[in-house]
């Protein structure tokens, strides 16, 4: 009994020994060929290669036709952003910037990249597209941008922009990133009041952007001008969320303000505040909750001889869809408007005393 507990001792330990020679050497194996195991684990991966010498050329290429636009009012600065030089025509030069850049001011200067200031005309502006056009004489040695296209642009694609960041302290920055989205709705305010007053539909990139960035160019990375810089989100948590037009609109709309096309907008002739507004009225509180209404857009006044008057729109009818898209509040009503010229027939679904209600309206300036 003992000769054969001493033996199954030694088979015991020999088992530990051999696997404990089995681990060491597998280690050392590993160690000493690492490669083997490298490539059967990269062929399980997809293929990407990845080479990046920096976008310095794309960069070289739009730099020196960005420029600052410094906006003054009774020869007080009164506001500055940036723009680009778009095209030349006739020995003058015509930049894109904001409408919000511009706006409120009487006379304007650009500054160059070399430093360089000179007084520039504004040609007019549309502060919907929020887009404006400045005309300055054109000068040697600087060119327009070259234009892009949003047509082919995907979500990833590199885009860079540069600008005036912070206003004069940190002219022509150049900030990276790619495009994190396309045709996202942003709403805008014109007022800085906690009801938006319109929508734009926008390129979204996650590139730097700052105030005095507005106005400036998004560039993809071949240097050519896709967006024009319009805002970003600014609250405590969100960061990365920079939004441009893109060029295409922005170049119909300025080519509109150059040829002398007045910027007219469809209407329907009505007085009217958002729902989340009135529910704080007291005079429309009551009446909103008793049909228990929380969003939309209440008509306050139908104005006389007006497209909402023939087409039977009362006083507190509340609309909420306008050819069956959903308007929550102004902004949205604005935007869906907007699709369309003056003349276009429309339907309108609206609800009266509870009940829902579609009519046809034909739109006028």
């Amino acid at each position: 009994m003992k000769q054969n507990s001493n033996s199954k001792t030694r088979v015991v330990i020999y088992t530990i020994f051999i696997l404990m020679l089995g681990i060491f050497l597998a280690y050392g194996f590993i160690y000493k060929f690492p490669k083997l195991f490298q490539e059967t684990v990269t062929k399980i991966e997809k293929d990407v290669t990845v080479t990046d010498l920096g976008i310095a050329d794309a960069v070289e290429k739009v730099y020196d036709s960005v420029v600052i636009v410094s906006n003054f009012k009774k020869d007080t600065l009164y506001a500055s952003g940036s723009g680009f030089i778009y095209k030349k025509d006739d020995n003058k030069f015509y930049i894109i910037t904001n409408h919000h850049v511009i706006d409120g001011g009487d006379n304007f200067k650009i500054t160059y990249s070399d430093g360089k200031e000179i007084s520039a005309s504004l040609i007019g502006s549309d502060k919907y597209a929020d887009i404006a056009v400045l005309k300055v004489d054109a000068r040697e040695k600087i060119d327009a941008v070259e234009i892009g296209s949003t047509n082919s642009l995907r979500v990833g694609d590199t885009t860079f922009t540069v600008g005036a960041p912070l206003d004069f302290a940190y002219s022509w920055t150049v900030t990276r990133g790619i495009i994190s989205g396309k045709e996202r709705l942003v709403e805008v305010s014109l007022r800085n009041s906690s009801d938006t007053d319109y929508v734009m539909n926008v390129l979204q990139t996650d590139a730097a952007v700052n105030s005095g960035n507005s106005g400036g160019p998004l560039c993809n990375s071949n240097g050519e001008v896709i967006g024009v810089i319009s805002a970003k989100i600014s609250s405590e948590g969100v960061e990365g969320m920079g939004f441009a037009i893109p060029i295409e609109n922005a170049i119909e709309k300025a080519e509109g303000i150059i040829n002398g096309d007045e910027s007219k907008y469809p209407t329907i002739g009505i007085e009217n505040v958002n729902v989340t507004t009135a529910l704080r009225d007291y005079n429309y509180a009551y009446y909103l909750r008793k049909y228990n209404i929380t969003s939309g857009i209440l008509v306050v006044v139908v104005n006389a001889n007006t497209a909402a008057e023939k087409a039977g729109i009362k006083s507190l009818d509340v609309i909420t869809k306008i050819n069956n898209q959903e308007v929550s509040n102004v902004a949205y009503l604005r935007y869906e408007l907007y699709k369309h010229k003056i003349g276009d027939t429309i339907k309108i679904t609206l609800i009266r005393e509870g009940k829902e209600k579609v009519v046809t309206l034909k739109m006028t300036a």
